[in-house]
């Protein structure tokens, strides 16, 4: 006869005592020791969001709920483990049964117990981006589409495009005319992969990464035996980060948390800025209609800024209808400094200011990792990568790769070097591989035969315009040259100019390719008619036009964005009339004084570069707001709509509050503009939001 053996809790430890009203503040203590049921905690910029969190969960442990019993999820897994670890550090108990993760993770861990129940065993493989873009190819070859016919969406971005249908549960049809209506002509066809590629996973036992939400929800959803072994499990549920919650993130919530309620999600309204990513900004606005009986905390004391920042930070996001009232408040004392107004002639001024200031504030003491320069997009940043690199002031890119080394621009700029220099293999065959049929090999067996095209025009065979100046490309630079400008070193032509679009129309190129062969024969004739280069912006222009815009929508999800950064290439390249000094900028820019693109090491001091998405939670002793004129910050494509204008507002808000000590509001009267010559620009309307004696006016004059 079996023994029956009953496990006893162990008992909780005693006189752990800690003082929480001595370690929080009024607004954090009242949060942390709030009764059970649902709690909604806005917490400020910089006022101490996981301290409260951490605390909260001590607070927990220590009025005896179990671990297990309490589910902490996060954005990160970092995040959790520190917020895990400085609850060990508090409380001398074994906290290791506590759930704690990513919503990522945590639907794995449930799905690897449970996944049964959609028909899924328990050892599913889990597809990364790479895989997950392979399967997808292969599901659009199985489906018998011919890319010949159409310029259909590559598997990059079909997963981008199946990722926002799942997470914010839209459909398609509506997706698709929002953020790809250039795709809306093949709905049928994407659904139908879409049906076929979901088959492909249950078939071979795979998911994606936002199958690990979706799949749990339903399972969730469909077996309420699950669900209620769950809601049971997890009596006690913390989020972080709440405002950056998806559609299907805050349902998995709701319904865990639906018969207890007792669930705790602290965010700041203020800084939700991640909509185009799927982000739901209603989410924590509409936490107290979802449940009527919780708790509002606000936790106002900022102990990051000087009171000076903070009040343009209040001053800034006041005017957003939809939002929690709140009012933050300095733990620190006045600098006497109030934060900087700048308005500059034009771009190119802008980047001599911000660089002239950086080096005074190094001469002041103030290191280069604590000094940030924030921008709404990366190509507003052009004109300061390069006058940073004259100067030889290190930098570093926290919101990605510097412009000019980002996969579209060399693309566009690979037709340029080409024509510059048509013995460039690199840029040759970079060129034709965006091309539909051309892989490596085809690219290889063109380049050889473009070679023996090389040699007869040098021979005085075929289409050649004898007499022109050499071609070059650019390559080092001179250290001897005071102006830093590159030398015209690398592979020489012999003399001649080519006339591309005949030569290039004789080269044998695979069946899919003939009809895109053609059109960069004829866009290169249209860039350099007689071999005789257009001007750099021209150029950039037709190629964008004639070949590189179907590229990038089929290519990338973030055309839009890769389409602004073109615009503004070309209105960079305005300033040069002879493409041999843009393409020795580019190389300047490139490689001299170049940092890595993140300072891993953390030996070399450098100024951060970064877009506001990517400073959003870090701080630095002294920020620049860069190119605050409405069209860039405001962007362009917000100011149609009060919501997209009120996301705009916070992620100036954002930026705003990144500031510790100093702070640096930069506006140009003017920018280069690729087709119409100088524009004049306003001042961002965030700017006239802020009173004018809360900043101080800088008159900046050339000497």
């Amino acid at each position: 006869m079996a023994r029956e053996y009953t496990l006893q809790r162990a008992p909780a430890a005693t006189a752990i005592n800690i003082d929480y009203a001595a370690e929080l503040n009024e607004q954090q203590y009242a949060a942390v020791t709030a009764t059970p049921g649902p709690l909604l905690v806005i917490a400020g910029a910089g006022s101490g969001k996981t301290r409260t969190l951490t605390y909260r969960v001590a607070y927990l442990l220590e009025n005896g709920v179990d671990p297990r019993n309490i589910l902490l999820l996060t954005f990160t897994n970092k995040a959790a483990r520190q917020m895990l670890d400085r609850v060990a550090n508090l409380l001398p108990v074994d906290a290791s049964g506590l759930w704690g993760g990513t919503f990522h993770s945590i639907g794995n861990r449930m799905l690897r117990r449970h996944g049964s129940a959609l028909g899924f065993s328990s050892g599913f493989t889990i597809m990364d981006r790479e895989d997950q873009k392979d399967l997808l190819n292969s599901v659009v070859a199985g489906a018998g589409i011919d890319p010949k016919e159409i310029r259909f969406p590559k598997g990059d971005v079909l997963a981008d495009i199946f990722s926002f249908v799942v997470n914010t549960e839209r459909s398609m049809e509506e997706l698709l005319a929002e953020k790809f209506p250039y795709f809306l002509p093949l709905l049928e066809q994407i659904k139908d992969i879409h049906a076929r590629y979901e088959r492909r996973k249950k078939s071979t036992n795979s998911m994606d990464f936002d199958d690990l939400l979706e799949k749990t929800l339903r399972m969730l959803r469909e077996h309420e035996e699950v669900a209620e072994f769950y809601r049971r499990q997890f009596q006690f549920i913390l989020v972080d980060e709440y405002q950056d919650t998806n559609k299907i993130q805050a349902d998995l919530i709701d319904l865990l948390a639906a018969e207890h309620q007792n669930v705790m999600v602290v965010g700041d309204d203020a800084q939700s800025i991640y909509s185009w990513r799927g982000a739901n900004f209603q989410n924590i606005l509409a936490f107290p209609r979802r449940y009527p009986n919780a708790q509002v905390f606000k936790i106002e004391i900022n102990y990051r800024s000087v009171p000076e920042i903070l009040h343009v930070a209040n001053a800034a996001i006041a005017p957003n209808t939809q939002q929690f009232r709140k009012n933050l408040s300095a733990a620190r004392l006045t600098n006497h400094a109030r934060p900087a107004m700048v308005a500059l002639n034009d771009g190119g001024e802008q980047a001599l200011f911000i660089a002239q200031r950086i080096l005074e504030l190094r001469d002041e003491g103030v290191e280069l990792n604590e000094i940030a320069v924030l921008y709404r997009a990366h190509y507003h940043a052009v004109e300061l990568q390069l006058e940073l690199s004259r100067r030889g002031i290190p930098y570093q890119i926290t919101s990605g790769v510097r412009f000019f080394e980002q996969a579209h621009i060399k693309d566009v700029a690979a037709f340029i070097r080409f024509v510059a220099n048509p013995r460039d293999e690199v840029g040759f065959k970079r060129m034709i591989r965006l091309l539909p049929g051309i892989g490596g090999k085809s690219a290889e067996s063109l380049w050889q035969g473009w070679e023996r095209s090389l040699g007869e025009a040098a021979a005085g065979v075929g289409p050649v315009v004898a007499g022109a100046a050499d071609s070059v490309v650019a390559g080092g630079v001179d250290p001897g040259r005071e102006d830093g400008a590159a030398t015209l070193a690398g592979v020489t032509a012999p003399g001649y100019n080519i006339a591309f679009g005949d030569r290039l129309r004789a080269l044998p190129v695979p069946a899919r390719s003939k009809k895109s062969w053609e059109q960069l024969a004829y866009t290169l004739d249209e860039i350099a008619p007689d071999g005789q280069p257009k001007q750099p912006t021209e150029m950039i222009m037709s190629i964008v036009e004639a070949i590189y815009d179907d590229y990038a929508k089929a290519n990338f999800a973030n055309y839009e964005l890769r389409k602004e950064d073109l615009t503004q290439l070309a209105a960079f390249a305005r300033q040069f009339k002879d493409i041999h000094e843009f393409l020795s900028q580019l190389a300047l820019i490139s490689n001299v004084d170049a940092e890595p693109a993140v300072n891993q090491a953390g030996e070399k001091e450098a100024v951060n570069l970064s877009s506001v998405h990517q400073a959003k939670g870090l701080e630095f002793h002294a920020v620049f707001v860069i190119w605050l004129t409405d069209g860039m910050f405001p962007s362009s494509r917000s100011l149609e709509t009060r919501e997209a204008i009120e996301e705009e507002r916070r992620l100036f808000y954002v930026a705003v509050t990144r500031a510790k000590d100093e702070l640096y509001l930069t506006y140009p009267h003017m920018r280069l503009n690729a087709g119409y010559g100088d524009m004049f620009q306003r001042p961002s309307r965030f700017l006239k939001e802020i009173p004018t004696q809360l900043v101080e006016d800088w008159n900046v004059r050339r000497h």
